[in-house]
C-alpha cells in the first residue's frame, strides 16, 4: 500500500490501494461497498443504496458551475477472481498485494482488480478532491458486473439525474468507446451414466496448465489456448486408441475468463499405460509448437492417483467428449461495420461434473442480436444432438454506437487539445453496462474511457502507471469543460 502511495496521481492511488486491501469479487462486494458508505459520510458526501446494493453518491457542483451538465461517473465494485496454480489466496478473506514492476502495477499471483477498480478509485477521487472543478457530479457503483452485470441489470429509472454518464471500465488509454457487443449466457446439462471399472485400469490425474487465460471478450481475437477445449482435443483424439475411461473432468472457473486450466481423473489399461504417456508428450509438442506465438509455458501432466469412482459408460463418455470437442470457441465472424473488431463469439469458459451430470458454460457475445441468436441456435442443436438440456441465461444488450454524440465529440475534443493527438473511436467486443443503463435512462448520453489494462480477468492482469496519469488528466479536464445546460 505504501509503495502505491510514491504515484500520481496520489489521492487516486491511495483510493485503490484501499480498494485492494479489502476483499471484493463477485458476489462478495459486502465489505467494501460498506467501506465506502462510511467513508463518503465522512467526507460528507450524501450516499444511497437502491434495492439491488447499487450505491449512488452525489456532490454539488464546484460553485460558478452550478449551471452545467449533470454527469454521471460510473464503475462496478466487484472483481474477476482468477490465482496462479500454487498461489495460497482466498479471494473472499484475502487482500490483494499489488507491487510496481518497471512501470505497471501486478498482483502477485492473482488478478489485480484494475479491472474496474482504478476506474472506481478515480471515480472516489474527484469525490474527494476538492480541487477537481465540475458541475453537478453523480458517482453510481454498480453489483456484480463480472458475474452477470446484476447491478446495471437493477438499475431503477428516476433515480439518476445526470444527463451524461462516463463509464470507466474501459482498459486502452487513447481510445475512446462509444458501443459495445451485447452477450448471453448458454449452459449445457447433460446427464451421465456410470459404472464400476473393472480389474486392469490404473487410474490417473491428466492436468493441462499453464497457459495465459484472459478476457473472454477484450482477449477473444488473440487465439489464446483454452484448456477446456485441448483436453476434449486429446480426450477425443487419443481416448478410444486407449481405451480411456473418464470418472472426472473440470476446467475453467469463470464463463468470462478463458480457461487456463482443465483437469481429469481417467483410468487407462495398465498394459498401454506406457504409450497412453507418450501420446500426452507428443499432443503437448503439438500444442506447443501451434500456439508458440501465444502460449509459453504449457504444461500437460500425467499423474498416478488413487480413485475409486465409478467410471463414465463409453455411450455416456463419447457423447460428452464428443459434445465439448464439437462446441465453438473464440472467434466466430469479424465485424464488416467496425474493421478489427470481433462481431461474434463464444468462450467455454467452464465444464463441471458430479456423479449424475456435466456442465459446459458458455458467454456468448456479439454485436448484433442476430450473430447472438445464430449461436444460441447452433448450441441449441449441438445440445439436442448430444441429448443434453439447454439453457440460454442472463442475456444482455449491446450499447449502440451514436456518432452524434456530444459527450463523445467532447472527449475527443478534450484528448487532442490536451495531448496534441486524435484518439481512436472504437467499439469493443467486451461487455460494458451501457447497453443496460439505457433501457431506464434511454436519453442519456453516454461515453467510456480509461487506462491501459492488459490481462485483465487472469493473474497477468496489470495497469499502466503513465496512462492513468493521462487518464486523471483527460477525465478531470473534461468534467471542467462540460457545458451548460441548454
Amino acid at each position: 500500500m505504501s509503495e502505491l502511495s510514491q504515484l500520481s496521481p496520489k489521492t487516486l492511488w491511495n483510493i485503490f490501494a484501499k480498494i485492494c486491501a479489502i476483499p471484493h469479487p463477485s458476489y462478495h462486494e459486502e465489505e467494501l461497498a460498506t467501506h465506502i458508505m462510511e467513508w463518503a459520510a465522512k467526507q460528507g458526501i450524501p450516499a444511497e443504496r437502491d434495492q439491488v446494493g447499487n450505491i449512488l453518491l452525489r456532490k454539488p457542483a464546484t460553485p460558478g458551475m452550478e449551471k452545467r451538465k449533470p454527469v454521471v461517473l460510473q464503475a462496478h465494485l466487484d472483481m474477476v477472481p482468477q490465482k496462479n496454480n500454487g498461489t495460497v489466496h482466498d479471494f473472499t478473506k484475502d487482500p490483494i498485494r499489488p507491487y510496481i514492476d518497471n512501470g505497471w502495477v501486478k498482483a502477485r499471483g492473482t488478478t489485480l482488480g484494475a479491472d474496474n477498480g482504478i476506474g472506481m478509485a478515480s471515480a472516489l477521487a474527484v469525490l474527494g478532491d476538492d480541487s477537481v472543478e465540475h458541475g453537478p457530479l453523480e458517482v453510481l457503483l454498480t453489483m456484480t458486473e463480472e458475474a452477470g452485470m446484476d447491478g446495471a441489470f437493477g438499475l431503477q429509472p428516476n433515480w439518476l439525474q445526470g444527463e451524461i454518464l462516463i463509464n470507466t471500465d474501459s482498459e486502452t488509454e487513447g481510445e475512446i468507446y462509444m458501443g459495445c457487443a451485447g452477450g448471453v449466457d448458454f449452459i449445457t446439462t447433460q446427464p451421465l451414466q456410470r459404472e464400476a471399472l473393472q480389474a486392469g485400469f490404473t487410474t490417473l490425474t491428466l492436468t493441462l496448465k499453464g497457459l495465459k487465460g484472459g478476457h473472454s471478450g477484450a482477449d477473444i481475437h488473440l487465439g489464446l489456448g483454452n484448456a477446456n477445449k485441448l483436453m476434449a482435443r486429446f480426450l477425443c483424439v487419443h481416448g478410444e486408441e486407449f481405451g480411456v475411461r473418464l470418472l472426472d473432468l473440470n476446467g475453467g472457473t469463470l464463463r468470462n475468463a478463458i480457461p487456463r486450466e482443465a483437469i481429469a481423473h481417467l483410468a487407462v489399461p495398465t498394459e498401454k499405460l506406457a504409450g497412453f504417456k507418450t501420446a500426452v508428450a507428443a499432443f503437448l509438442n503439438t500444442v506447443t509448437f501451434a500456439l508458440a506465438a501465444v502460449e509459453k509455458n504449457i504444461e500437460f501432466v500425467v499423474e498416478a492417483t488413487a480413485n475409486d469412482g465409478k467410471a463414465l459408460t463409453k455411450e455416456s463418455q463419447g457423447r460428452f467428449l464428443g459434445l465439448l470437442n464439437a462446441t465453438p470457441n473464440g472467434v466466430l465472424r469479424m465485424s464488416d461495420d467496425v474493421k478489427g473488431v470481433v462481431e461474434t463469439s463464444l468462450n467455454v469458459g467452464v465444464v463441471t461434473m458430479n456423479e449424475n451430470e456435466a456442465q459446459i458454460i458458455c458467454l456468448v457475445r456479439s454485436l448484433i442480436d442476430s450473430g447472438k441468436d445464430y449461436v444460441v441456435s447452433m448450441l441449441t442443436s449441438l445440445g439436442e444432438l448430444a441429448g443434453a438440456k439447454t439453457t440460454p441465461k442472463g442475456g444482455y444488450p449491446g450499447w449502440k454506437p451514436d456518432p452524434t454524440s456530444p459527450i463523445m465529440a467532447q472527449v475527443r475534443e478534450v484528448y487532442q487539445g490536451l495531448f496534441n493527438k486524435t484518439p481512436n473511436i472504437m467499439v469493443i467486443h467486451a461487455g460494458l453496462e451501457c447497453g443496460l443503463f439505457k433501457k431506464p435512462y434511454p436519453d442519456m448520453d453516454m461515453v467510456s474511457i480509461g487506462p491501459t489494462i492488459t490481462g485483465p480477468h487472469s493473474p497477468d492482469e496489470q495497469v499502466h502507471i503513465g496512462s492513468v496519469e493521462l487518464y486523471w488528466q483527460l477525465l478531470t479536464t473534461l468534467l471542467k469543460a462540460i457545458p451548460e445546460r441548454a
